[in-house]
């Protein structure tokens, strides 16, 4: 599947093992993981083209944005 064009944000988090975990907010259950950024780069790319193949044409939900909450 081709997804050229298309944009997607990664939320990008450290595990306690060091390992980068992503996850795409507009792909419902899209997460990925690296031991390096370069890494979980190139595992998210392939996921999110596994998670549009399972979204099967529907529309992209647009992505806001994110927002810190200080307590």
């Amino acid at each position: 599947m081709c997804s050229a064009g298309l944009e997607f944000y990664v939320i990008i988090e450290r595990d306690e093992d060091g390992t980068y975990v992503g996850e795409v907010p507009q792909l419902p259950a899209c997460y990925g993981q690296g031991r390096t950024l370069d890494e979980l780069t190139v595992n998210i790319r392939q996921v999110i083209e596994l998670c549009l193949e399972e979204e099967h044409g529907e529309p992209v939900p647009e992505f806001v944005g994110l927002q810190r909450v200080t307590l």
